[in-house]
């Protein structure tokens, strides 16, 4: 095991840690080609560093032809060469311990590419051959085996699972055709994972994201859904979501991490709340992202309602609750929360829906106030803290399969995945085009100004760190108008979320640490404001 010194209280640092999203394509160009690496992100950890976050997790660095923006990975223990090399991987993941920051990886077991060795040697291998074994390979339906041999709806808005090969056989992939789900009851597949598993944890890492966690095991079968609903089913067994066999493969793999003191978060979408914390339990995952307040309306009431559910249902397995407001598939903070709809869902994704960026903004401020005094950890997307819009992104750069799979309605999530504008100069041929006013959120214009959304949440960040009351411990919630939210944490501290219509007065307090917007000439809160108070 490498031997990496790690600062006090390292053994539960994951409990209340301030984790931030690279999307390393995207983050910062070292070398000038119009393409993120890790030579960018290696100039740049001063700059996180200052910010206060704890990890970085980085989307899928590996080596991928990118029909999916790297969760097509074709060898897992290589560096994209557009990104780097394994070596510049290592001295990254030490650079950034050194100053303290953490490193997480992404794997994406569900799935390999198909030019991962394994599933071109499948091809070569043809019909009945072990190599064959290692994915879902079936013969079709139909008269000369011309149909496909299930009804599965893919991942991508409900489009085809299966793809003929020259030789007649079908392969299942539930999501792009260049994505071959593994055969999780096939013990290399297993084993080959856990080799993964400790590729990475010798060099360092201290955790791993699990990506689409709840749909590598598949029921042998293969059955159809015959018209049922594609989501989880509640009380019954479903043939490839949220299957029993899936905790026997964590508990594999957290004695692994436990090994080596590292820890995972899991990609959980599930409705099912007891079910959910089954990943939870002390001999599995350490905690799982929360899609419900990711995708929930800017509502008092149903922010509250999920923050409950969310802390009601991690409790009984004693898991910190994590909280993110967006990330590198979702339709970014600002924009989100400047729309009629103030929710996020795939299914309702559409080209030139309007957004008032200025109520957004507004609303963004408040809500990263309010994400980052709650119980638990909490994850920053990449521009998240340069208060970064959704980009229009014109037809003929679009990159995103979603769109395309969509048959063209869906924007995709390009949007959310351009470029960083680290000085008001675009970056040399992009490979996404960053919109010509995006000067105004370059880091060297928020660079001191204390009103950027920058300086926000540098100094949100800092007081999370620092003061007492924040990470970990109880919330209780306090009596407050409609349409505002207001709890207290320990040693005093206490948040106050004002979504109603009217400007609110401030309860009892000895000291205002923090205000998203400042408080109006009468000293009261105004609407789409949050503050920070200790009493």
């Amino acid at each position: 095991m490498a031997d990496f010194p790690l600062p006090e209280n390292a053994a539960d640092w994951w409990r209340s840690a301030a984790i931030y999203q690279v999307y390393v394509r995207s983050f910062a160009d070292g070398d000038g080609d119009g393409t993120g690496d890790l030579v960018g992100v290696r100039a740049r950890l001063p700059y996180l560093a200052e910010l206060g976050v704890d990890a970085l997790w980085f989307t899928p660095w590996y080596l991928s032809p990118l029909a999916d923006g790297g969760y097509d990975v074709a060898d897992y223990r290589t560096i994209d060469p557009a990104f780097g090399t394994l070596a510049e991987a290592e001295k990254l993941i030490a650079e950034a311990r050194e100053l303290g920051i953490r490193t997480i990886v992404d794997i994406v077991p569900n799935h390999v590419s198909d030019q991962h060795a394994w599933f071109k040697a499948a091809l070569a291998a043809g019909p009945g051959s072990p190599e064959r074994e290692l994915f879902h390979f079936r013969p079709g339906r139909g008269e000369n085996g011309e149909l496909p041999p299930g009804d599965w709806p893919s991942q991508f808005n409900g489009a085809a699972t299966w793809t003929q090969v020259p030789d007649g056989e079908w392969y299942l992939h539930l999501f792009t055709p260049q994505q071959p789900d593994l055969n999780w009851d096939h013990p290399a597949v297993r084993r080959e994972h856990e080799e993964v598993l400790r590729f990475w944890f010798e060099r360092g890492v201290s955790g791993v994201r699990i990506d689409s966690a709840a749909l590598l095991a598949k029921d042998p079968a293969l059955p159809d859904l015959a018209g049922r609903s594609p989501e989880p089913w509640p009380g019954e067994v479903h043939p490839y979501i949220d299957r029993d066999d899936l905790h026997t493969i964590y508990r594999s793999w957290r004695a692994i991490a436990d090994e080596y003191g590292a820890i995972f978060v899991g990609e959980v979408w599930l409705p099912d709340s007891e079910r959910f914390a089954r990943y939870l339990r002390p001999d599995e995952m350490h905690t799982a992202f929360n899609f419900s307040f990711l995708s929930c309306p800017w509502d008092a009431g149903r922010l509250r309602t999920s923050i409950e559910e969310t802390l009601a249902e991690h409790a009984p397995v004693g898991a910190p609750a994590t909280w993110v407001l967006c990330n590198h598939d979702v339709t970014r903070t600002v924009t989100r929360y400047g729309r009629a709809d103030t929710g996020f869902d795939f299914a309702t994704k559409a080209f030139g829906t309007p957004a008032d960026l200025a109520l957004g903004t507004r609303r963004a401020r408040a809500a990263a106030l309010l994400t980052l005094a709650l119980p638990g950890a909490v994850y920053v997307y990449q521009g998240e803290e340069l208060g970064l819009p959704e980009a229009d992104i014109p037809l003929d750069r679009i990159q995103d399969p979603m769109h395309f799979r969509s048959g063209g309605t869906d924007p995709g999530r390009d949007g959310c995945r351009v470029p960083l504008p680290w000085t008001a100069e675009p970056w040399n041929e992009a490979w996404l085009p960053q919109p010509e006013n995006w000067a105004q959120y370059a880091a060297d214009r928020q660079d001191g100004d204390p009103a950027s959304m920058l300086s926000l949440y540098r100094t949100a960040l800092r007081l999370r760190r620092a003061a007492a009351g924040f990470g970990g411990g109880s919330l209780e919630w306090l009596h407050a108008l409609p349409g505002v939210l207001a709890f207290s944490r320990p040693d005093g501290l206490v948040c106050v979320a004002n979504l109603s219509p009217e400007p609110i007065a401030l309860p009892a307090h000895t000291n205002l640490l923090l205000s998203s917007s400042a408080l109006d000439a009468d000293g009261l809160l105004p609407q789409d404001a949050a503050v920070w108070l200790r009493t």
